[in-house]
């Protein structure tokens, strides 16, 4: 690719760029610290798919890539992007946000009042002109991003702090575009990764999904003890039955806890009834869970 050609709004001449020129301009306005590599391949991205670069379609989103063992840049696209290439295609519509009853918790012991969920509704026009009707639902639990850091916080970050319903209609929305127009592809938007790897490079990447699916592990996993057999009762001691395996005192990570919050909500039960089905101790939060403690409420949810 020796130029790249800009074509200009109506009535202005189009703009004609080499490669060299146009990847200092996306790395000093658009994409400013990004290495070069990873500008190529935004350019990459867009030649395959007929977009304008200067129009930023695409986001740059660094993440641990579980696989290489290592960081890595990916190519995600904005929201924006699936809003054109709707337009483009047959959308002739998308609803304004629905949000279910406002919910208010502590989570990891920040309180925060949150919309339990939101709904959103894309139309599309059939080749045959007929319109159907697309709708996704997105749970705010099954969706935020965790604050994470050195304390393995739980709490939202601060962007789904301060803005509970904006991220999760843009989760809604994104979903419902991949529904109605599931051509314009099933990787998720940078909108909606928002926080989980822009201010947490810690999370874990699927290589072939482009999903989140846990936190970069500090330490090799430890492999789930047996339970220790029971001994045999006698009047002074008797035997005790193992409700859920001892904890080792590893704690479980921030993917981990995200993961089960979510499973938990879910399955529609409070902390509290979940860690009594997992035979842990009584509480109302997962403050300390432990890796063993992880295992039993996620066997208990399964």
């Amino acid at each position: 690719m020796n130029a790249i050609t800009k074509q200009e709004s109506a009535g202005l001449p189009a703009l004609a760029m080499t490669e060299g020129e146009l990847l200092q301009v996306l790395q000093s306005s658009l994409y400013p610290g990004a290495a070069v590599e990873s500008i190529k391949m935004v350019l990459s991205y867009c030649k395959a798919a007929g977009l304008d670069p200067m129009q930023k379609p695409v986001h740059i989103v660094p993440m641990w890539d579980g696989k290489l063992q290592g960081m890595r840049d990916v190519v995600m696209p904005g929201i924006g992007l699936y809003r054109t290439q709707a337009a483009r295609t047959g959308c002739i519509g998308v609803t304004e946000p629905e949000f279910g009853p406002d919910v208010t918790e502590s989570i990891g012991g920040q309180q925060i009042t949150f919309p339990a969920w939101c709904r959103v509704t894309v139309k599309r026009r059939l080749p045959t002109g007929e319109v159907a009707e697309f709708t996704a639902k997105e749970f705010w639990k099954e969706n935020y991003a965790v604050k994470g850091g050195k304390d393995k916080s739980i709490a939202p970050n601060a962007m789904w702090s301060k803005r509970p319903y904006g991220q999760i209609a843009k989760c809604a929305e994104a979903q419902a575009l991949r529904k109605a127009f599931p051509e314009i592809g099933s990787e998720p938007t940078a909108d909606e990764m928002a926080g989980k790897a822009l201010n947490d490079d810690e999370f874990v990447i699927d290589g072939s999904t482009g999903e989140v699916v846990g936190r970069k592990p500090a330490v090799a996993t430890p492999q789930r003890k047996p339970a220790p057999q029971a001994a045999e009762a006698t009047d002074a001691q008797p035997a005790q039955r193992q409700a859920a395996p001892a904890a080792n005192g590893t704690a479980a990570t921030v993917g981990e806890i995200a993961f089960i919050t979510k499973k938990i909500a879910g399955a529609g039960m409070t902390i509290a009834q979940a860690r009594e089905a997992a035979g842990l101790d009584a509480g109302d939060t997962l403050d300390g869970l432990t890796r063993d403690g992880f295992v039993a409420l996620k066997d208990a949810l399964a």
